[in-house]
């Protein structure tokens, strides 16, 4: 199949157009248009229900998977809309990765196999090459140390923390270039969290990312942008230092500290 992403230069990595997602007759988001930024974490915050997952969903199409889901606008990657008839999902997943809320390793799977699932889903690589993905993976993600002596124990015998770099490992062995993260610390205890966010300002010089987070003090360590959501539209979008400090919208203003949400 020809490659739609060849690589064109441009300082965004995604450029969104007038994005409306819905489940069914729900209207989740709104006339959404925003570009993210090459090599940086752009995090969405808003409250509970604003739109926030469906959001980084539309940007790899996992949300179409759901029965009664469809989207309308654009969302642009490589010069090229992936809501058009001929790109395939499945390229588009490839190349935006994506991270959920709870770890989720598979639990009949080995740590080793865990890192690799989605190269043998593709039928890429072979036994040679599938050892140095995952030696170079679990080192991206900072695990290998921790975990390069018992690869083959199971993927769900590692700690919450460990899980959750054990699936980041997972989806960089695909190599994206675009990295979606939908609370990815929310079920960790401190600890963890702060190795997960000195992971994600390791990884941005390699990878674009986005992160959906409830916590505004991570939003305001990790972020170089912050998007703002309520009730399915945007209400603020830009650098993350003056939306924490200077934000444009009362609305903005009254969520940041914490007088709304």
């Amino acid at each position: 199949m020809t490659d739609h992403f060849e690589n064109q230069k441009s300082p965004f990595a995604v450029m969104i157009q007038n994005l409306n997602a819905f489940y069914g007759k729900t209207h989740a988001i709104r006339d959404i248009s925003l570009d993210v930024s090459s090599l940086s974490v752009t995090a969405v915050i808003g409250p509970s229900g604003c739109g926030k997952s469906t959001f980084i969903r539309c940007i790899n199409r996992i949300h179409e998977t759901i029965p009664g889901a469809k989207v309308s606008g654009r969302v642009m990657i490589d010069g090229k809309n992936i809501y058009e008839h001929d790109i395939d999902p499945v390229q588009i997943r490839r190349k935006v990765g994506m991270v959920f809320q709870k770890p989720n390793p598979f639990p009949t799977m080995s740590i080793h196999d865990n890192v690799i699932a989605g190269l043998k889903l593709n039928s890429t690589g072979n036994k040679s090459e599938y050892a140095k993905v995952v030696e170079r993976c679990l080192k991206k993600t900072a695990l290998w140390n921790e975990v390069k002596d018992d690869l083959s124990k199971s993927g769900a015998s590692l700690s919450g923390g460990q899980q959750q770099r054990l699936c980041i490992a997972r989806a960089l062995a695909v190599e994206p270039e675009i990295l979606l993260m939908d609370e990815p610390c929310s079920a960790l205890d401190p600890v963890s969290t702060a190795k997960i966010e000195e992971l994600i300002q390791e990884l941005k010089k390699q990878y674009t990312i986005v992160i959906v987070t409830h916590n505004m003090q991570q939003a305001a360590r990790v972020s170089d942008y912050t998007a703002y959501f309520y009730l399915g539209s945007l209400i603020e979008y830009g650098n993350t230092r003056i939306i924490f400090t200077t934000p444009q919208k009362k609305e903005t203003e009254d969520y940041i500290t914490g007088r709304f949400g």
